[in-house]
């Protein structure tokens, strides 16, 4: 195991006897695949709460797992810092892709996520003709797009990549300023609203794609301005979906991240097919940095939904790095 941080002889015995069990590897090998809770893991591994509950503290005593709270829920994941942070992925390092029960394990894992993009799926499909709508019983449209503009500034834009797009407002509050842009989803409903907006605007210059988040189907370095604009807390796993869209980002360009500040309003998932209760700066700053990106601004923006209890909404701008030439100028996209 390389480049794995010492620690004392008692530290790395309690971290092997925590993960050197069968259930407690199989958690493991779980999480190596994402962030999950108790009823998942319990779903995914047919055995009782109390069970995997008594597992999972023996990781998180170990220092195998972390642990936070999202409302009601509270989700596991291998730990990223900590003495032993290193130990768990190196243990999954050793563990062969082909083995029969980590193989069924994570089938199971996929079912269970299909069955939840599933029901998000048909969430969105009802309700895409009336989105906008929607979207302003939690939201102050006016006030968030207005401190979009003021975050990206006025410049134009060369080329610009709206993931999940929906009904396409963010391509269109854009589009005056942009030469380029592409906007994303997998729901062919919001495409096809989408698609409508934005030729009675006369945005004849602005494209739509069907696309997964997790694969944007783009060449690495492409778009000199990358948004995520309230999709993050639909998602199982939103790093990824950063990382993702970091990949498609031209040198110098910029990542803007539009959701919730986290926050308790469990009828979200119930009613609104809402996974996550909003992000840290913390985390999304923890997220960035895992692929590079260390330049976060933020701004948060309070709102007032009717009757649903106070929101913040955040604004979280990163920005790449740009390359370097051989006679040490900085090289970039214009943005």
């Amino acid at each position: 195991m390389t480049n794995l941080t010492t620690v004392a002889s008692d530290v790395l015995l309690a971290g092997l006897r925590a993960a050197g069990e069968e259930t407690r590897l199989r958690i493991l090998a779980l999480l190596g695949a994402g962030d999950l809770t108790v009823s998942d893991l319990t779903e995914i591994l047919g055995q009782s709460q109390p069970r995997i509950s008594r597992h999972l503290k023996l990781l998180h005593e170990a220092e195998l797992v972390e642990r936070y709270r999202e409302g009601t829920y509270v989700f596991y994941a291998l730990a990223r810092q900590g003495r032993t942070a290193r130990l768990g992925s190196s243990i999954l390092a050793l563990l062969s892709p082909d083995d029969a029960q980590v193989e069924r394990d994570r089938a199971r894992l996929a079912d269970v996520r299909a069955a939840r993009d599933h029901a998000a799926h048909n969430y969105f499909r009802s309700v895409a003709a009336d989105w906008d709508r929607i979207r302003q019983l939690h939201i102050a449209d006016g006030e968030v797009e207005t401190a979009i503009r003021t975050t990206l500034g006025p410049d134009k834009i060369g080329s610009h990549l709206d993931i999940g797009t929906g009904t396409g407002r963010l391509l269109e509050l854009l589009a005056p300023q942009t030469q380029h842009a592409v906007g994303v989803d997998l729901s062919f409903d919001m495409l096809a609203v989408a698609r409508a907006n934005l030729e009675q605007a006369g945005h004849l210059h602005v494209q739509l794609r069907p696309g997964d988040v997790y694969a944007l189907p783009f060449d690495r370095d492409t778009f000199d301005v990358v948004t995520i604009h309230q999709v993050l807390h639909y998602l199982e796993e939103p790093g990824r979906a950063i990382a993702e869209a970091a990949r498609v980002l031209a040198p110098g360009g910029r990542l803007l991240i539009v959701d919730f500040a986290p926050h308790e309003l469990e009828f979200l998932r119930a009613d609104h097919a809402h996974r996550r209760l909003g992000f840290s700066t913390e985390q999304m700053a923890q997220w960035l940095a895992e692929i590079g990106i260390h330049a976060l601004e933020t701004l948060e923006l309070p709102t007032r939904g009717d009757g649903a209890g106070e929101l913040i909404v955040t604004l979280w701008l990163a920005r790449t790095e740009k390359k370097i030439a051989r006679n040490g100028r900085k090289l970039g996209v214009a943005a």
